[in-house]
């Protein structure tokens, strides 16, 4: 009787044991103890707070240092989305950020010069200092992001990463080529066009059409032939469907657009 007794206590441990352990796995195999878990939502907190009084510099950092200290959690990919999109809304107001300067401008100044002189876009001065058209006034003080940018294409996971001295700012979804046909390596863009018409073999398809494969935005690779595009094939994003090319949604590769300027390098990898 006392061996029967002392088998059921054996086996009672062993399963409120389990109990307990399973009440601390989250979805993606970590364990967060109370006092863990306790400080997740005081970050998650702070995190919140900040984002609603704008504070967004401080707001991305605490969403990453979520990320970094809680990699095991099942939101950790919802935080670094927040994270990201936090990201572009820096990008594309006029909050200084350690990755910017504030410039002023100079007589004989030009948008296109100032792109120029700090390796960036038009497009992306005009956006973050909400300039409606190319005149600027001298003495006027604007916000230049000039920390380079790059581009990784991961084939195998059908991802874009758009990444600033080696941090990533955002992650897109994109369709690659067919049957693994898209080049690896590492390539530059060397032209951009709004609206591009399509020259395939034997038609030339305009901008707006429906059969324009290539969307609103092109970006050119020094490898002929190649280059990002938009779609008018949005649901097949996330494949390996494309001739070669990497395709986004036209409303991500307008953004994309907007940020990269013509010399950003572009890894492609399996």
């Amino acid at each position: 009787m006392n061996k029967r007794i002392l088998v059921l206590t054996v086996l009672a441990v062993v399963v409120v044991t389990g109990l307990f352990v399973f009440s601390g796995i989250r979805k993606g195999g970590a364990r967060i103890n109370p006092a863990n878990r306790l400080s997740l939502h005081n970050l998650l907190n702070q995190a919140r707070a900040l984002e609603a009084k704008g504070s967004l510099l401080e707001a991305k950092e605490m969403y990453q240092k979520l990320v970094n200290d809680f990699p095991g959690s099942s939101e950790v990919a919802a935080w670094q989305k927040r994270a990201e999109e936090i990201n572009i809304k820096l990008l594309f107001s006029s909050a200084i950020t350690p990755k910017s300067i504030t410039y002023q401008v100079k007589p004989g100044d030009s948008l296109v010069k100032i792109a120029r002189q700090y390796k960036t876009t038009v497009e992306l001065i005009m956006k973050s200092n909400n300039i409606a058209d190319s005149l600027i006034i001298p003495g006027r003080r604007i916000k230049i992001w000039n920390a380079p940018f790059s581009i990784l294409v991961d084939k195998s996971q059908n991802t874009l990463l758009l990444k600033s001295d080696e941090e990533i700012i955002k992650t897109y979804i994109v369709s690659t080529g067919k049957n693994n046909c898209t080049p690896v390596g590492t390539f530059k863009i060397t032209n951009k066009l709004v609206n591009p018409t399509w020259f395939k073999a034997g038609a030339v398809v305009p901008p707006g059409s429906a059969d324009n494969i290539l969307g609103t935005r092109w970006m050119g690779f020094d490898l002929a032939g190649y280059g990002i595009h938009g779609t008018t094939e949005p649901k097949e994003l996330g494949k390996q469907v494309t001739q070669g090319c990497v395709r986004l949604s036209n409303p991500e590769v307008e953004e994309l657009y907007i940020i990269v300027p013509v010399g950003t390098e572009v890894t492609v990898v399996d």
